[in-house]
């Protein structure tokens, strides 16, 4: 593979925090593929390999259906599972981590109680969690963009969704940080703790709340879960439980990473800020051109299922590739002055949500909530400007978000 010696991949470094898309760029022309012995992952680059292997059907999120018992259990035991009984009990199940008939048939059971019309209902609900922010704050002339608004919001939505009583809603967040702290790689003994910690509570308050709805359905997605059949099939405990916990971790996490880059993106060109304050009409494809721009999910990675060769790279069996989303979405060759922030952008074929059978399920959500964030905020804060905190991101390669998000205006007496 392609020697990268002159190019520094160091995505736990403030340098790389700050702008990951230079070193990205020196990778797309030096080293399109290339493996990193500290990952011990083959990465790729360009949107045109990333866009093919993640369909390849070499490729899977789980080696358990091709591994024999005594291999599985040695794989295991060089991995951190044996600390986190629950957090893999419940994170291998869910719909993200499973290949073949389980797959197919967990995304054709969710695709039931996950419905447009179920996705669009959430409207107004959203739309005065968001306006119920804002008024908290709009006579203090400023608040941090993502603590006074986007968490919040974000974290009632998936609480409300689920069906969860608004006094409960405050345990989801610290929970959610917690569990997917896990995929990134520079751990301590802590954090894996305090994920299999998160994991069991949340677990335990889904197991009670499952048992309510099964005796006393109401209109929340846990009863229509509960509910829902496929010839006959229905799903277990266990996937009813991990489809709520990743609803959780994807749903919030990404969403207010989401809205803060894309705020920033916005404030930092600011004749794009104007041009959607006086065309809200463009938030459908700005909100396109954050998720492009500047990602929330730069990585994902799948498993090699079976020996196979591609642009004469030969993988392996049990190998790990990686796809740098971050780097795709800014692929000359797939777009347009890609480290251009352009709201009008069209067409958009950005990578933020994956692609093919494991693409995002809650790819529909995440725009309505970022559709009206940025609608409502441009309407009410036409001239809104950063303050003077610098912002700054945290340091991480599979999740790109802000520490915090400063914002001002001038109040109206």
């Amino acid at each position: 593979m392609e020697n990268m010696s002159n190019i520094e991949f160091k995505p736990y470094s403030e340098q790389f925090a700050a702008n990951p898309y230079l070193v990205y760029a020196q990778l797309r022309d030096q080293s399109p593929i290339f493996f990193d012995a500290d990952w011990g992952v083959t990465f790729a680059t360009t949107h045109e390999d990333i866009s093919r292997l993640l369909v390849h059907k070499s490729l899977g999120r789980t080696l358990d259906n091709v591994l024999e018992p005594d291999q599985a259990q040695a794989r295991r035991e060089t991995e951190i599972w044996a600390d986190l009984p629950n957090y893999r009990r419940y994170i291998a199940s869910n719909l993200l981590e499973t290949e073949g008939e389980d797959h197919l048939r967990l995304r054709r059971l969710l695709v039931k109680g996950f419905t447009s019309a179920q996705i669009e209902h959430q409207r107004a609900g959203i739309q005065t969690l968001v306006d119920q922010s804002i008024d908290r704050v709009v006579a203090k002339g400023g608040m941090d963009f993502l603590e006074d608004l986007v968490a919040p919001v974000t974290v009632s939505v998936i609480g409300r969704l689920l069906g969860l009583p608004d006094s409960d809603h405050s345990r989801l967040r610290p929970w959610s940080a917690d569990i997917v702290r896990l995929y990134e790689k520079d751990l301590c003994a802590a954090d894996i703790q305090a994920a299999e910690l998160a994991t069991t509570q949340f677990v335990e308050y889904l197991t009670d709340l499952l048992e309510q709805r099964r005796s006393h359905p109401r209109e929340d997605l846990i009863s229509v879960l509960a509910q829902v059949e496929d010839d006959g099939l229905m799903l277990k405990n266990d996937e009813l439980i991990s489809t709520c916990i990743l609803l959780l971790n994807a749903g919030h996490e990404s969403t207010v990473n989401a809205a803060g880059n894309g705020m920033l993106a916005l404030l930092n060109n600011p004749e794009q800020l104007e041009k959607l304050a006086e065309s809200p009409e463009l938030t459908d494809s700005a909100v396109e051109e954050m998720l492009r721009y500047d990602p929330p999910l730069q990585y994902f990675h799948r498993y090699v299922l079976e020996d196979f060769e591609y642009k004469g790279h030969s993988f392996k069996k049990g190998e790990t590739l990686g796809f740098l989303y971050g780097s795709a979405n800014r692929d000359p060759l797939a777009f347009e002055n890609p480290d251009q922030f352009d709201i009008t952008r069209a067409p958009n074929k950005h990578l933020a949500f994956g692609k093919g059978r494991h693409f995002c399920m809650g790819a529909q959500l995440a725009r309505l909530e970022l559709e009206i964030v940025f609608t409502t905020m441009l309407r009410r804060f036409p001239h809104i400007r950063l303050s003077d905190q610098v912002p700054e991101h945290h340091m991480g390669l599979v999740f790109r978000g802000l520490k915090a998000l400063q914002l001002k205006w001038d109040v109206v007496e």
